[in-house]
């Protein structure tokens, strides 16, 4: 673990300006006059951007090496965050997005390759959870830093640039011998769904959702009044909330059939969205920082509770295609949901984007709620763990995931239908 503190500390700078940028730009644009539908089309441009860099970014890394493929990655990012403040316009802006999804996911599966290349498979599950708790942590720091201390704008576009510049030293530091990366494949959609309906369609409902959490949520801050500091404290509460509550809430699945759990979670995570549209939540902040810290923890258990549900029937040798494919309809959905919640949010005012969660996953509850009355019984006991969306690579960090030997009966194991 300890030579693997190099690349963690890279990836927490570059996470920290990552997590500073995207609330940023929101409250830049809300100052800069775009409305909610170009907010949120701007925004989607950064998950566009991230599916996208799933495709390129691999063989380039693989073509040029780790160290100097993220460099580039790093380069073109700080170049893009470096141009918003120059060049205010919703376009220029949708495109810098699209290019800084790029450039982290180049930079996201770098990392993860590299920490993929530990040998032992019980010290890559630990290297997973050190890496979500940094994942976490950084971007909370992101929200802190948009409210400490008054600074401008400019100023703040220029601290994430120098964060992202800052995360290669580290990286370009490491003693670690460079790794392959392995090719990626994915399952079909419809094959995906054949074995795993539930996942899939909770994987694709929750990007929806946290799409338009991550694109739109400092706007609706903005909205209702909060200033800079609170638009920050706000995003905090719910980042927050994903880190402290996903392993409690993850356990209560642990030897029962998730797909309850996962129902039972969005059904009360919807109920917290459609709370904070009360006039007393509206009239205390603080009571809509608690709301928020509750959905953030519900909201962000929603991915990783259709993973471990996939986990707990594909069979190991097809673990890493269907989880590839789960990423890429998860993907989809975040890259549609800031403009569809940007839309709402244009037609009928801020407190559009609660009902729009509420909505989500009020579809996601319905839909979980008809699959229970086909009983499904669990092939393989994975554990429930706590993650957020990054790239394939991560995934392969989770022991589940690594093949099984050839005298393996799970390699002979029927595929669930």
């Amino acid at each position: 673990m300890l030579r693997l503190t190099t690349l963690l500390f890279g990836v927490a700078l570059l996470l920290t300006g990552s997590g500073l940028l995207g609330t940023l730009l929101a409250v830049r644009g809300a100052q800069a006059g775009f409305d909610d539908r170009t907010l949120g089309l701007v925004m989607s441009g950064y998950f566009a951007g991230f599916f996208f860099g799933t495709f390129i970014g691999p063989p380039m890394i693989g073509r040029i090496g780790h160290i100097r493929a993220f460099a580039f990655f790093a380069a073109l990012a700080a170049i893009a965050v470096l141009l918003h403040p120059v060049w205010v316009n919703a376009w220029a802006w949708g495109l810098l997005r699209l290019i800084t999804g790029a450039a982290l996911v180049g930079l996201y599966t770098t990392i993860e390759s590299w920490l993929n290349a530990e040998p032992n498979a019980q010290t890559r599950a630990k290297v997973f959870s050190v890496y979500m708790m940094v994942n976490l942590s950084a971007l909370a720091l992101g929200q802190v830093l948009l409210g400490w201390g008054g600074m401008a704008m400019a100023t703040l576009f220029s601290l994430t640039a120098i964060l992202i510049c800052a995360s290669v030293m580290p990286v370009s530091a490491t003693p670690l011998l460079q790794p392959e990366v392995p090719p990626l494949t994915r399952f079909s959609l419809r094959r995906l769904y054949a074995l795993a309906p539930a996942a899939t369609v909770g994987a694709a409902l929750s990007g929806l959702a946290m799409g338009g959490f991550w694109g739109l949520s400092p706007v609706y801050a903005g909205r209702i009044g909060l200033d800079t500091q609170g638009v920050a404290l706000f995003m905090l509460s719910a980042i927050a909330g994903g880190a402290l509550l996903q392993v409690p809430i993850g356990r209560i699945s642990n030897g029962r059939d998730r797909r309850a759990a996962l129902a039972a979670t969005a059904l009360v995570a919807a109920l917290v969205a459609l709370a904070m549209l009360l006039p007393a939540v509206q009239a205390d902040h603080r009571l809509l920082f608690g709301l928020f810290f509750l959905f953030g923890g519900l909201s962000f258990s929603l991915y990783p509770f259709a993973v471990a549900h996939m986990l707990d029937y594909l069979p190991r040798e097809h673990l890493l295609s269907g989880c590839s494919s789960l990423l890429l309809v998860n993907g989809v959905g975040s890259a549609i949901g800031p403009a569809l919640a940007g839309g709402a949010m244009q037609r009928f005012g801020a407190q559009a984007l609660p009902v729009y969660f509420a909505v989500m996953l009020l579809a996601l509850t319905c839909y979980l709620g008809a699959r229970l009355r086909f009983p499904r019984h669990r092939i393989f006991a994975t554990p429930f763990r706590p993650m957020l969306r990054t790239t394939p690579s991560a995934l392969e960090l989770i022991p589940e995931t690594e093949p099984a030997p050839a005298h393996s009966p799970s390699t002979h194991h029927k595929e669930p239908h």
